[in-house]
């Protein structure tokens, strides 16, 4: 059996070796930095054997598929810790996540603080025990009798939905069994700096009709080093914390008497919320689109038509029935965009034709994964559509990832991830439309020169798509912009437009959002800025204060002249100290504070301070309006 690594050495070895022991043989050296390997494309355990030739690439923490093995043998480490402690909590499931991990135990009580100290202690003693980590395979009836001798009634309910006729597997590390598709690291010894971060309760498979679990978040690292590197930035993550921001600034709310998932837009927020929409509604009519408004809900077959009733109908709320019709809170803005376009017969040389709205729809989501401003119920997308020939896909859609590119570079964000997504196994469509489809995105990105990725199977039921990812001031990816093209509602629809040769033709539909979502985008903005944004989008971009009550009048009449000029001041001419009054402005992150004492009422001055505590001078009213326009032109950006 030949044994290649990547980009190296080539070696036979007898068939039936070990990954590992194959890796040993051509000279790698397997120390606790080897997590695992991947296997002609495949990642798996050290200790699986091999039955064929193979390209190895060993796989180390600087990998994502090595942190992901990492850390999901931590959740089985964490797992044993609970299972020596607390021998009466059931194991339920207990995935890696992208720097952390989390495992839902079946308890009957939350887990304290304290039980968490004794936890990690405990996993810290496991790891020490460096015990060897094995895989095991059963038959589905064979696993489901084994997890039920050990107690075990969550895990045969998860084996009990599996296909029937596939091997199952499990993983033992001393005696602890985890039923697990691995792959996993050599033994515990491999997991070192660990640590628990927080409890909570989740529902059992994330329903809110079924029991509540009792979840445990942790992470872990090779290195303490790394690890407490982490958790500083844990603590700025909170710190950063759109909610905590969002109360502290009094941008929004959600509040109970209204609905989870429904926010409130305080004016500050709504102040922020207007200059990006209207940032927004600007760049649109000069990229070529035409602003559309559609109703908050229709009647139920459009639903049917779209097929949403089919494909997604448990994220819509339920329908109301109003004069023997049966209506429906749009989850989508699709197909009212479609009926705008049906309302005329079209020629090909109307296209494309560009519709955008910023129309806000409502999708149930469950309770438990509401998460402030990132996941709501009621949010407002910044839409369009796009009606073209399929001559003009590729043409198309480069200009969308150029206007997004714009967009998001606007709003502060320069680093991007882009992914291709093809078809998924639930989808519709003939196999040409789809190939067509995924060729015009494939082109487009490369004609940008573009570096992305693949996501196979990642695509709406309808058509591939893009999908491109920002990483906030953290390092964080968020996914915001996604451009999709769709061959199937056209068809549902019946769309149509006269060609060239006078008979009728099915135009290409192209879905996108560059923002996502209003609610979204804002918490993220207001998680990569901290809450201090920048000029032009801080809802008070200067605040006046006075330092006696002698210069009342004057720094009312400076803020007078800041806002006719328009831009957002305040007057703090409260009856506190100056020091006071800067502390309070600083702590709501206005850009600029402009003192008046008497020595600037004399001159026509004011003493101009940064939020960063910067002094920057002695000022005219002229002059610091010009410093305003200079600061929100030049973060702005505008184009």
């Amino acid at each position: 059996m030949n044994i290649t690594i990547k980009d190296g050495l080539s070696k036979d070895v007898q068939t039936g070796q070990t990954v590992g022991n194959a890796l040993s043989a051509l000279g790698i050296s397997l120390g606790t930095d080897i997590l695992a390997a991947r296997v002609n494309g495949t990642v798996m355990d050290l200790s699986r054997p091999l039955s064929e030739d193979a390209t190895i690439e060993p796989l180390r923490f600087d990998s994502p598929e090595g942190r992901e093995v990492y850390r999901h043998s931590s959740t089985h480490l964490m797992a044993q810790a609970v299972k020596e402690l607390f021998p009466t909590a059931q194991l339920t499931i207990g995935p890696a996540l992208e720097d952390s991990f989390y495992y839902d135990f079946a308890y009957d009580r939350p887990f304290t603080p304290e039980d968490l100290a004794s936890i990690e202690e405990r996993a810290r003693e496991i790891a020490r025990r460096t015990l060897p980590i094995a895989r095991r395979e059963f038959s589905k009836q064979d696993a489901i009798e084994f997890f039920r001798a050990r107690g075990e009634k969550y895990k045969v309910e998860l084996i009990e939905g599996f296909p029937d006729g596939e091997p199952i597997s499990a993983y033992t590390q001393g005696d602890f069994v985890d039923l697990c598709r691995g792959p996993h690291l050599p033994s515990t010894g491999h997991i070192g700096a660990f640590k628990l971060l927080t409890t909570a309760g989740a529902y059992w498979r994330g329903d809110e009709r079924n029991p509540m679990l009792q979840r445990i978040y942790g992470t872990s690292f090779p290195t303490k080093a790394e690890l407490d590197a982490h958790l500083a930035r844990l603590e700025e993550i909170k710190r950063r914390d759109h909610r905590k921001v969002g109360k502290d600034l009094d941008l929004i709310s959600v509040q109970d008497e209204i609905g989870p998932g429904l926010v409130l837009w305080h004016p500050k927020g709504a102040a922020i919320r207007l200059q990006i929409e209207n940032f927004w509604r600007e760049q649109h009519i000069k990229g070529g689109y035409e602003l559309v408004y559609s109703p908050h809900v229709a009647r139920l077959d459009l639903w049917k038509t779209s097929g949403h009733l089919d494909y997604y109908r448990e994220n819509m709320f339920a329908s109301m029935k109003l004069e023997g019709s049966e209506y429906q809170l749009k989850p989508m803005n699709c197909p009212y965009h479609i009926m705008i376009y049906k309302s005329h017969l079209r020629s090909y040389r109307d296209l494309p034709i560009r519709y955008g709205e910023l129309g806000t729809v409502y999708r149930y989501e469950r309770t438990g994964v509401l998460h402030g401003l990132l996941r709501v119920r009621g949010f407002t997308q910044d839409d369009a559509h796009l009606f073209c020939r399929p001559d003009q896909i590729e043409t198309e859609v480069s200009r969308v990832l150029d206007f997004t590119f714009f967009i998001l570079q606007t709003f502060g964000f320069t680093d991007f991830e882009v992914f291709l997504s093809t078809r998924p196994k639930e989808s519709v469509g003939a196999d040409e439309h789809w190939t067509l489809a995924t060729s015009a995105l494939e082109a487009a990105i490369k004609s940008r020169n573009i570096a992305y990725r693949l996501d196979p199977g990642g695509g709406a039921f309808y058509g591939p798509k893009i999908d491109i990812k920002i990483k906030d001031a953290l390092g964080r990816s968020w996914q915001c912009s996604t451009i999709q093209v769709d061959f199937n509602n056209p068809e549902r629809f019946e769309l149509s437009y006269i060609g060239e040769d006078g008979k009728a033709h099915q135009p290409i539909m192209i879905h996108r959002a560059l923002m996502g979502s209003i609610e979204r985008f804002f918490g993220i903005l207001i998680e990569h800025y901290g809450g201090a944004f920048p000029a032009w989008l801080a809802p008070v971009q200067a605040t006046v204060m006075n330092i006696t009550d002698n210069q009342r009048d004057y720094a009312a009449a400076v803020t007078a002249q800041l806002k006719s000029a328009g831009f957002r001041a305040e007057a703090d001419i409260r009856n506190e100290k100056i020091g006071f009054k800067i502390r309070e402005a600083e702590k709501a992150k206005v850009p600029f504070m402009l003192v008046a004492g008497d020595r600037e009422v004399q001159g026509g001055t004011v003493s101009v301070r940064g939020r960063s505590g910067a002094n920057l001078g002695s000022m005219t009213v002229v002059q610091v309006l010009d410093l305003l326009r200079a600061e929100t032109a030049r973060l702005r950006q505008d184009n």
